[in-house]
C-alpha cells in the first residue's frame, strides 16, 4: 500500500513550525488513540499513520531528507516506520506523558525492549582524502551493558519486587475517556527496586567501553554528508538493539582549488606577455601531481580553460568531473628603462595612445 503524505497525514503545510507539527499530532493522537476506540482497527492503523509522520516531521535530519527525497530516502537513515502500537508508546513513552499524563496502554512498561540512543562523530578529512576516499579508524566512548549483571543493575537476589505498582510498573486511575497508565513514580517503570546495587557497573546496568570502529570513506563526499555506521551506537536494553554511529564529515580547504561539486577550478597567474604570445605553464593538479597546461595566445584575464576529468570522483555515478583553470594576466607594476620604451614602441606600432611625457602614467607609477 502506498504511504500517504506525511503533511496530508497531519493536516499541515510543509512550511509547518515544530510546534505546529506537535499540535497536529496531539490532536491525531488523541482522537485515534487506542484506549479511546477500543477494537477499531481503522483507528489503530490511523493512530500508527500519524506517529509515523510525527517521528519523521518532528526531527530536524529525517524531515530535511523527506522533503528533498521522499519516502524513498528515508530508507538510508534506518526508519522503517512501527511495528505495532506497542513499539510506538515504546518509542514514544515521555512524549504522550507530556501530552496526556500517560505513557501506554497499561500493558506494563516494564522489561519492553529499548533501541539505544545513536551517537555523533565529528571526522576532519584532508581535501584529497575526501575526493578519493580513505579508510579512517575512530575511536569514540559509549555504553553498553554491564557485562557483570546483564542490565538487571543488582546483584544475584538483590531486587524485590515494588510495593507502590505491585510489579507492573505503571499505576492507573480513570481519567475522562481514558483508563490512564502513568509511570511508577516509585521505581520509575521497572516494577522492581535495587536492594543491593550490581558491584560492577553501580548500579547503573551499563558501563562505559572504549570503541574502534573502522569507517570507508566513499571517493567524492562534500562538507555536511553524514555516514551511518549501524549498531555502533549506545548499547540497547532488555534485548533491544543498540543504537547507530552517524558520521559527520567536515573537509579541509585546499590550497590549489576551489570545489563546485565535482568539478574543480584553479587560479593561474601570467604575465601579460605570456596571455598575447601564447605559454605553456604547469598547474597543479589532484594527488599531489601537476602537468602541463597551454595558454592560447592572445587569451583574456579571466577566460577559462577546461581539462576534462581532472576534477572530484563522482559521488553517485561514473567518472570525474572536470578542472577548469581561470587565467589571471597580471600587469606589472613596475617596468625597466628597456621595457617601458619596448612597450612604447608597441604602442606607437599598434597606434594606441598613452601618456609619455613627464608626470604621465609611466612617470608616475615607475619614476625616471
Amino acid at each position: 500500500m502506498e504511504k500517504r503524505d506525511y503533511y496530508e497525514v497531519l493536516g499541515i503545510s510543509r512550511g509547518a513550525s515544530d510546534s505546529d507539527i506537535k499540535k497536529a499530532y496531539r490532536q491525531m493522537a488523541m482522537k485515534y488513540h487506542p484506549d479511546r476506540n477500543p477494537g477499531n482497527k481503522e483507528a489503530e492503523d490511523k493512530f500508527k499513520e500519524a506517529a509515523e509522520a510525527y517521528e519523521v516531521l518532528a526531527d530536524a535530519d529525517k524531515r530535511r531528507v523527506y522533503d528533498s527525497y521522499g519516502h524513498a530516502g528515508l530508507g538510508g537513515q534506518g526508519f522503517s516506520g512501527f511495528s505495532d502500537v506497542n513499539d510506538i508508546f515504546s518509542s514514544f513513552g515521555s512524549i504522550f506523558e507530556d501530552f496526556f499524563g500517560f505513557s501506554g496502554t497499561g500493558q506494563g512498561g516494564k522489561r519492553r525492549p529499548r533501541k539505544g540512543a545513536d551517537l555523533r562523530y565529528d571526522l576532519v578529512l584532508e581535501f584529497e582524502e575526501a575526493a578519493f576516499g580513505v579508510e579512517r579508524e575512530i575511536e569514540y566512548d559509549r555504553e553498553i551493558l554491564c557485562v557483570t549483571c546483564k542490565g538487571e543493575r543488582a546483584e544475584p537476589g538483590g531486587k524485590r519486587t515494588c510495593s507502590t505498582c505491585a510489579g507492573a510498573g505503571q499505576v492507573r486511575r480513570n481519567q475522562g475517556f481514558f483508563s490512564v497508565a502513568t509511570t511508577c513514580p516509585t521505581c520509575q517503570g521497572e516494577g522492581e527496586m535495587v536492594t543491593a546495587p550490581c558491584k560492577g557497573c553501580k548500579g547503573k546496568g551499563r558501563n562505559k567501553e572504549a570503541k574502534k570502529v573502522s569507517v570507508k570513506i566513499p571517493p567524492g563526499v562534500d562538507q555536511g554528508v553524514r555516514l551511518r555506521v549501524g549498531g555502533e551506537g549506545q548499547g540497547g536494553m532488555y534485548g533491544g538493539p543498540a543504537g547507530d554511529l552517524y558520521v559527520f564529515l567536515q573537509v579541509k580547504d585546499s590550497e590549489h582549488f576551489e570545489r563546485d561539486g565535482s568539478d574543480l577550478v584553479h587560479t593561474a597567474s601570467i604575465s601579460m606577455v605570456q596571455a598575447a604570445l601564447g605559454s605553456k605553464i604547469k598547474i597543479p593538479i589532484l594527488g599531489n601531481n601537476s602537468m602541463e597546461l597551454e595558454i592560447p595566445a592572445g587569451t583574456q584575464n579571466g577566460h577559462r580553460l577546461t581539462v576534462p576529468g581532472e576534477g572530484i570522483p563522482k559521488l553517485r555515478g561514473v567518472g570525474r568531473g572536470d578542472l577548469f583553470v581561470e587565467v589571471d594576466v597580471q600587469i606589472p607594476t613596475k617596468l625597466s628603462k628597456e621595457q617601458r620604451e619596448l612597450l612604447l614602441k608597441f604602442a606607437e606600432l599598434s597606434g594606441d595612445k598613452v601618456h609619455a611625457g613627464n608626470g604621465n602614467f609611466f612617470t608616475k607609477l615607475f619614476g625616471e
